[in-house]
Order: C-alpha cells, then structure tokens, then sequence
C-alpha cells in the first residue's frame, strides 16, 4: 500500500479484510466547529473516529502530547484496530490532521499506513458513498513499538539553535511565525523559533486539496529556503500541522525528519526559550 491513496483505490478496497479507515479531523481552539459531531453526521463507511484532541499525554500542559504507549494502544484497540491491519486515515479539516494521526501510528509500530488524498472534502465532491452514525466494532489488539528517535523535544530543538547542521521548518501561518498574529492558546506568546524557516502547511496542497506531489511538493520547500539534505525538524502550534510537512517531506523520499512535538505551544509558553520576530 502507498503512502498516500486515491479516493478510487479507497473505495475499491472498503470492506477488504483487515482494512481500517480513520476519521482525524481535529480544529483550531474556537473554531466553532465539532469534529465527532460533524464525523457522526457523516463519514467514510466503516470509518472510526480517532479522537486527536484526547489521544494524548494528559499529564503534560502541552496539548496534543504524544500519550503514553499504553494510552494508545488501549485507544486504538477500542476502536477496532489492531496488529497487521492496514490503516487509511482521512480528515474534513483546514489542518490536514490526517498527517498527525499517520505520524502517531506509524511511531507506535503500524506498518501500513496511508492517507486519502484530498481528504473528505475531495471524497464527497467525488459522489463517493458515505454514513452517518457510529459504526459497530470488535475489539482489536494492537502492540505499541515506540519509535522515540522520530520525536524531538525542547532541549533538542534548543541544542540546534545556531548550529545550521539541520532544517527547523514551522507549519504555521506568516501572521503566526512572525509574531504577528495572536496565538490561539492562552499563555503562548508569539513568534518563532530563532532559525526557523516558515513554510505554512496550505502550500503542500493544490486548491481541491489534494497533495502537491514530485517537483511542485519540491519547490514548496524551496520556495521557504528550506534545505532538503539537511536532517530536518518540523513545528507549528501544538504538532499537529508539523506532522503535514514531514509527510510531504516523505513523499519526497526524505525520512531523516523529527517532528517537535510541544511545538510553540511549549516553546512560547516558556519565559527561558529564545523567541524570534518577523519573517523568515
């Protein structure tokens, strides 16, 4: 199974044998929009929901967290999902959260993982079958194997600063980065890591939301400076969106990506961290 599919090939394969669709979508803090609600009014048949904005470490202040492995796995059994199973995740979202919900399971050992290109939006537009309701399911039994060495946290990000040995690429909006914009989350100051390049997730994706692929997905990273035989370290508000660019950096063939996962949400919240202003 590819990285990332077609709404074709999806609907060709619904209803094989160990063949799981997810529902990610997850939105900004006061959006006004509810994913389960909006996920229960109508979905992929079969679909679950993988709730991103609960599968986390609640310990932790910082939202969106990865959750301890034991966390995950009861989450992913409860929803049918299980070792050897071959996962295609979707979302409805301006955040492409899909890319968040391939990161964590290919992080806690999933083999076959793979996104719909273009999301829900392009699936409807395509008059593909959908459901409504909550789908029955069987308990699976799903095994964590945590790939840790995927994950960066604020004293690794922090050792880079300055070094120039790899890319810090932040998935945030322009406003956003440059600290002009307000942040969403109370307590996050704005701004940007020093060194950081901006590349705001939206430039991955042609207007029916499909994937930019080949040399246009190249020359998004090379718009934003960004240099692809460096090792790479990917951030946006809270992680969600850095798991967009590292999939698109996949789809280049470049897996030498961390993704930082307190992103600013903990970076800006913290009075030590250094903080940058202004563009790129």
């Amino acid at each position: 199974m590819q990285s990332l599919v077609t709404a074709e090939w999806l609907t060709g394969e619904l209803g094989a044998p160990g063949l799981k669709v997810i529902d990610a979508t997850i939105f900004l803090p006061g959006s006004g929009r509810d994913a389960r609600a909006e996920y229960e009014a109508e979905h992929i048949p079969g679909a679950v929901f993988m709730d991103l904005d609960e599968i986390v470490d609640s310990a932790n202040a910082a939202p969106h967290m990865l959750p301890p492995a034991h966390k995950f796995a009861s989450r992913m059994q409860s929803l049918g999902l299980g070792d050897g199973n071959r996962f295609v995740v979707y979302d409805n979202s301006p955040l492409h959260s899909a890319a968040r919900a391939w990161w964590m399971l290919k992080i806690f050992g999933a083999h076959y993982v793979a996104i719909l290109d273009g999301g829900f939006g392009k699936w409807k537009a395509e008059a593909q079958p959908i459901e409504s309701g909550k789908p029955q399911v069987r308990h699976g039994h799903f095994t964590p194997m945590v790939d840790a060495d995927a994950v960066a946290d604020k004293a690794f990000v922090r050792s880079l600063i300055g070094l120039g040995s790899h890319e810090l690429v932040d998935a945030r909006g322009p406003g956003r980065f440059a600290g002009d914009d307000p942040e969403p989350r109370p307590g996050v100051v704005p701004g940007h890591i020093p060194g950081a390049r901006n590349l705001p997730q939206t430039e991955l994706f042609h207007p029916d939301n499909s994937w930019k692929r080949g040399d246009e997905l190249r020359a998004a990273f090379d718009a934003a400076g960004v240099d692809l035989f460096k090792p790479m370290v990917t951030t946006c508000g809270s992680g969600v969106t850095a798991a967009v660019l590292l999939f698109g950096a996949h789809l280049l063939g470049k897996d030498d990506v961390k993704l930082y996962d307190g992103s600013w949400s903990e970076w800006g919240a913290d009075p030590e961290t250094p903080k940058a202003k202004g563009s790129a």
